[in-house]
């Protein structure tokens, strides 16, 4: 079987991610639009984008969206200029003129003429540009994973929720045909009961080690770092690094459990309305990638519970993976048969181990990014909602709640919060705000 464990972004970019923002005060200060009022739109009308991300996966977002003729690009918004000629020269290929260019994504929330934005920004810069974005009647493309902890997942749905945004968060295994295949077969009820699914990423990537520097006069550092630790500047920890810095990212448990924990939610559930787990125990540490300057664990074994229905998850940080690719989710139903599904196929195999034959469901209609243009204009719920990847999000925050704490951290859906104290005081549940930074709840 083909190791997958590098096809990470297969259908976007193998270039670095960028770093993005304005600052994020207690009150934005921006303008309200028309578009507040959320309105029906015409299957023909433009929707006009503005891109918080430039030269990384905004960007790919951004390309897919240029793909369709009712959608534009007229803005990109960057703190490192050096990231943003490559960016410019296509979206002006594309459409004869040049994007509008912005260093603070407010002032650029504040034009009328922008409907939606791309929020392609580090991880811990998500929640304010999207409740930024709510708050000035922008609908939001939002990559994941959508949050830095589980305080911002609550808070960015809220503001959702009081502004009647459309979101679609960039989960877009869940427009593809391999997994959407799986997720129906497991929901049918042809595998029988499933009683465990697992879900695993493997992880060798170094970032070297450096010594702080001077940022270079093309990156406005201080705003990079926004709402986070002002730490020194190291060239290795910023661009596409950060996601193993947990300073501004949760590790792979964050960056790829989004993605494969939330193909075992979906399966496990009705709609997009997913179940979660009552306790999480996880275990882990740096044990593999010594003198390194990441901090993010690159050894994880995680198990989470779950009631109604009952059955367990792991999730695993791998060191290898033999015999599977090195991403994926199975689900193992109670005699022994398994779905494996993965980025570029699925399989069912039987309780000896042999694979049997696929039953395969109706493809999806439209691409993540037709769907994310189409609920614009109808106002429909999108097929990767906000709220629904927010509880994937929460359990990935839970996972690394109960890493960073040492201790077993228990879930209540119905109050959307960790019971008791375990947990609570890591920064995966909250994180203090850098001044003049503040998360706002509506």
């Amino acid at each position: 079987m083909q190791d997958t464990n590098n096809i990470s972004r297969r259908k976007f970019i193998q270039c670095s991610s960028t770093a993005v923002v304005g600052l994020g005060l207690a009150s934005s200060g921006i303008a309200q639009t028309d578009n507040l009022l959320g309105k029906k739109r015409s299957a023909n009308d433009k929707v006009v984008f503005g891109l918080i991300g430039c030269g990384g996966m905004g960007m790919a977002n951004a390309n897919n969206f240029m793909g369709h003729a009712d959608a534009e690009i007229a803005a990109v918004c960057d703190v490192d200029s050096s990231r943003m000629p490559g960016d410019i020269k296509r979206i002006t290929d594309k459409y004869g003129r040049a994007p509008h260019v912005f260093h603070d994504y407010r002032k650029m929330l504040e034009r009328k003429d922008i409907d939606a934005i791309i929020v392609g920004s580090p991880d811990h810069w998500h929640a304010l540009n999207l409740i930024h974005a709510c708050e000035a009647g922008k609908d939001v493309y939002c990559e994941k994973p959508i949050a830095y902890s589980i305080q911002e997942c609550k808070a960015m749905t809220a503001a959702q929720d009081h502004f009647s945004r459309v979101v679609q968060v960039g989960t877009w295994q869940r427009s593809d045909r391999e997994f959407t295949d799986a997720i129906a077969y497991v929901r049918s009820g042809k595998l029988g009961k499933i009683v465990h699914c697992r879900a695993w990423i493997a992880d060798g990537t170094r970032i070297g080690k450096k010594a702080p520097s001077t940022p270079p006069t093309s990156l406005d550092y201080d705003m990079w770092i926004g709402p986070a630790k002002m730490v020194p500047y190291q060239s290795n920890r910023v661009h596409w690094n950060w996601r193993w810095v947990l300073n501004t990212g949760g590790g792979l448990t964050t960056d790829w459990g989004v993605h494969m924990m939330d193909i075992a939610l979906l399966g496990m559930s009705k709609d997009q309305d997913l179940v979660m787990p009552t306790k999480v125990s996880a275990t882990g540490g740096n044990w593999a990638l010594t003198d390194d300057d990441r901090d993010a664990p690159d050894t994880i074994e995680a198990l989470l519970t779950f009631g109604n229905p009952d059955f367990a998850m792991t999730w695993s940080v791998l060191r290898d993976h033999p015999g599977k690719p090195g991403h994926g989710t199975e689900f193992i139903s109670a005699d022994g048969r398994t779905v494996r599904v993965w980025r570029g196929g699925w399989m069912i195999i039987d309780a000896d181990g042999k694979e049997i034959p696929k039953v395969q469901a109706d493809p999806v209609p439209t691409s993540h990014w037709r769907n994310f243009l189409d609920c614009v204009k109808t106002r429909e719920k999108p097929r990767a909602d906000l709220h629904s990847v927010s509880q994937t999000t929460i359990c990935c925050h839970l996972v690394n709640a109960s890493l960073f704490s040492g201790e077993t951290v228990k879930w209540d859906k119905s109050k959307m919060d960790i019971v008791g104290s375990a947990g609570k005081n890591t920064s995966a549940y909250k994180r203090a705000y850098r001044k003049p930074y503040v998360l706002k709840m509506y």
